[in-house]
């Protein structure tokens, strides 16, 4: 399939919302909270004159979602884009193309089409300081085959996703990094 087909294919953000099982309530808190600051209203507007639309590789059980749905959300309505969710575990094909570092599945994944499906950015899984802060978290974790690592690992996704659901300055800094790689794959 192209990339309009995977848009086709992708259900509304609404969709996606509606049928959230695991991370609903931050999410929704996430999008009630987040304002695109009043300065670069005027440049998300320009991007709308683009065309835009992104495909959104997502899941609703992945924290880093549960933290960059709501933002591009909001991105998204400032600049007129267009959103389509497509969920990761039904459709490897799609995320097959967009590995991390060619080998991780990591998400969202954020695919910037134009009108003839054509990419113009990809966005994901996280913004440079939210990568650093869940590196850092990783690191103070015992190794894998230790005994006490499920436990572990287990309380580091809570901070996390404690961190992302309240931290206003992580959503920020995702907005920045989502705003800027726009502004400079579209604009520039």
């Amino acid at each position: 399939m192209n990339l309009n087909q995977w848009f086709d294919k992708g259900m509304t953000s609404e969709d996606y919302i509606e049928g959230m099982t695991v991370h609903k309530e931050n999410t929704v808190t996430i999008r009630t909270g987040f304002s695109v600051p009043e300065d670069d209203i005027e440049v998300l507007k320009q991007l709308g004159g683009h065309s835009l639309r992104v495909i959104a590789i997502t899941e609703d059980w992945c924290g880093d979602a549960m933290l960059n749905i709501p933002i591009l959300l909001k991105v998204a309505e400032e600049a007129n884009i267009e959103v389509r969710m497509v969920l990761r575990d039904e459709n490897l094909e799609l995320m097959d193309q967009y590995l991390t570092n060619g080998t991780s599945r990591a998400i969202p994944i954020f695919i910037f089409i134009d009108r003839d499906g054509n990419e113009k950015l990809v966005w994901g899984p996280r913004a440079p300081m939210v990568k650093k802060i869940v590196d850092d978290e990783r690191a103070k974790l015992p190794p894998k085959d230790h005994e006490l690592f499920p436990e572990k690992q287990k309380e580091m996704i809570q901070r996390l996703t404690s961190q992302y659901n309240k931290d206003e300055q992580v959503w920020q800094e995702v907005y920045e990094s989502l705003k800027t790689s726009l502004v400079q794959s579209v604009l520039m």
